[in-house]
């Protein structure tokens, strides 16, 4: 049995992660036949065991892999970021917590190299809420899974209709945990101690979570389709650098001419550059909406750009003039070195064009859209858990030659569907690629 959260007048987590039924405070799957007890829950104010001093050093770091190797069972994992501080999105402090083991808190600036502690717990289930936001950074520092279970999809999966660990904790568990530092600057050093005390209560109950959860996707016949679902993000390669990048700069599409374009695309690269070199949030250095005001406005000089907002107050002539210097670049370039306008979409077109291009495809989106939400409705899960909108919009626009499940089934695993969703989904997908009243392609 594990140890009980400090000052709770309550049985431990793990007894309440192990009773029959969810304890429902708002938060739990409607209809889940659960307990009805609506006790007030319990603030959760200190870890366990107290908060861990923050490994700093090798030799810290070679215990706490020691000790966390002797553990037993699966390992909650969290990583704190510094968005909105730093540049990317490196992780500033690594939470794990084992039976066997207790809480640790790594520093990953001063220990950059995990990939002893990750290899120390191969083959160990990771547990994590959220995992696929935190995994890059994770990744990063040498951390790997090779099996996870995620608290945030399997809430999701299960029906609950908030699944932010907070809202979960509360209401499956009977406990709260202060959230008053998520956003904060976790680059920070020394880290003060409300922080470290958060974050280390962040993994206190993760793994109470993942068994209550387990117990309530298995009562829901749901179990083995989250394990399908853990395999497919444990196993899935890092994404693929994004194209463009540039392109995402919030407020583009007021940016109509290519020239214009250039500009956004020569201010987000030397911006780019420069919170690379500070280690500073690109937004920190100039924002994206001056960028689209610059881009719109196309001044012929620093004078002209000081007048723009997000340019004048406060900064200096020495950065003004390398921003101008960027337009000007802009300015410079040859027709055929502009960039055009909008991005090459992969796949089919946008859907409110469908009823133009091909009203037989519209007409099969249509009835496709129509029968997932009712098919996820009665499953009681969010309809983008139940099959990716792209996957049926893909489907929907070319859809086989031949439709039966078979064919159906085969084009859903293409498109990287899970065999449980191949399972559930492909029906009605076919009677609605069979739409009879649809105009012949």
């Amino acid at each position: 049995m594990r140890p009980r959260p400090t000052g709770s007048r309550l049985s431990g987590a793990q007894e309440t992660a192990a009773a029959s039924s969810l304890r429902i405070t708002g938060g739990a799957p409607p209809d889940d036949g659960g307990s009805s007890d609506a006790k007030a829950p319990i603030p959760l104010l200190e870890p366990r065991e107290g908060i861990p001093p923050v490994v700093a050093d090798a030799a810290a770091l070679a215990r706490v892999t020691a000790a966390f190797a002797a553990g037993s069972g699966p390992v909650a994992i969290d990583a704190e970021r510094a968005s909105g501080y730093r540049y990317g999105q490196r992780a500033y402090l690594v939470q794990l917590r084992r039976e066997g083991a207790g809480t640790a808190l790594i520093d990953p600036a001063a220990c950059p190299d995990l990939s002893g502690l990750g290899q120390a717990l191969s083959g160990v289930e990771w547990v994590l809420h959220a995992a696929t936001q935190d995994l890059p950074c994770l990744r990063e520092i040498g951390m790997v899974p090779t099996t996870l279970f995620d608290t945030e999809l399997a809430g999701r999966l299960a029906g609950f209709p908030r699944v932010g660990l907070g809202a979960m904790v509360e209401s499956v568990l009977g406990f709260t945990l202060e959230k008053g530092h998520s956003a904060v600057d976790w680059s920070t050093r020394p880290l003060p101690e409300p922080w470290l005390r958060y974050a280390a209560l962040d993994v206190e109950l993760l793994v109470d979570l993942r068994d209550a959860l387990e117990k309530e996707l298995d009562r829901q016949g749901k179990l083995e389709w989250a394990l399908q679902e853990f395999a497919a993000i444990a196993s899935a390669p890092p994404p693929e650098p994004r194209k463009d990048p540039w392109r995402r700069t919030s407020g583009v599409h007021k940016v109509r001419r290519r020239r214009q374009l250039a500009v956004v695309r020569e201010l987000w690269q030397t911006r780019d550059q420069i919170a690379r070199r500070r280690d500073v949030s690109p937004g920190k250095v100039l924002s994206d909406a001056a960028i689209v005001q610059a881009a719109l406005s196309l001044p012929a000089d620093v004078h002209a750009l000081a007048a723009l907002n997000g340019f004048g107050h406060r900064m200096g002539r020495r950065q003004l003039e390398q921003w101008q210097a960027a337009i000007d670049r802009a300015r410079a370039l040859d027709d055929s070195e502009l960039p055009q306008p909008g991005q090459p979409v992969a796949g089919p077109p946008p859907p409110r064009t469908w009823a133009d291009k091909d009203p037989a495809a519209a007409a099969r989106l249509s009835a496709a859209k129509s029968a997932v939400s009712a098919l996820a409705e009665r499953l009681n899960l969010p309809q983008e858990n139940l099959i990716a909108p792209d996957t049926v919009r893909r489907l929907c626009w070319e859809p086989p030659k031949k439709v039966d499940l078979d064919s159906v089934g085969a084009a859903l695993t293409a498109y990287g569907a899970r065999p449980w969703q191949v399972e559930q989904v492909s029906p009605v997908l076919v009677d609605a690629l069979s739409l009879k009243n649809a105009p012949s392609s």
